[in-house]
């Protein structure tokens, strides 16, 4: 478990924010990423969890295309990806944050490309990312 999970909620909020129109809110307790100004209160692309029911793990979920984008990140990266608790039949993907050698580029990554997954059309249009 992290010795200190604000460090680490820090660094993916930082990452997450930076996307346009991005905003963040409390979901079922926890930090979740989503596109303001869309429908019902926007879409979420991201979570960031810290020992969510007692498991011990720091982890940013992220969207994927579905089950196959999910499957293959999971078999190419196991210490990395897992197929989350609630989310992971959705084709959710759960990233490891509490380990030494986290490659944030790639976290900053898939938290982009999730973005990208729930962002309205305009933003893409507009240059997106």
């Amino acid at each position: 478990m992290s010795p200190d999970p604000e460090i680490v909620l820090a660094k993916v909020r930082a990452l997450a924010l930076a996307l346009p129109e991005t905003a963040e809110r409390l979901s079922h307790g926890s930090p979740g990423f989503f596109i303001s100004g869309t429908t019902k209160g926007g879409k979420f692309f991201a979570y960031f969890w810290h020992n969510h029911h007692g498991d011990g793990e720091t982890i940013v979920i992220v969207k994927t295309t579905g089950r196959d984008e999910q499957a293959l990140l999971i078999e190419l990266d196991p210490d990395c990806y897992y197929s989350p608790p609630y989310m992971g039949p959705s084709g959710w993907v759960a990233m490891r944050l509490d380990r030494d050698d986290v490659d944030w580029d790639r976290v900053g990554d898939r938290i982009a490309i999730s973005w990208e997954l729930v962002a309205p059309r305009r933003l893409l249009e507009a240059g997106g990312r």
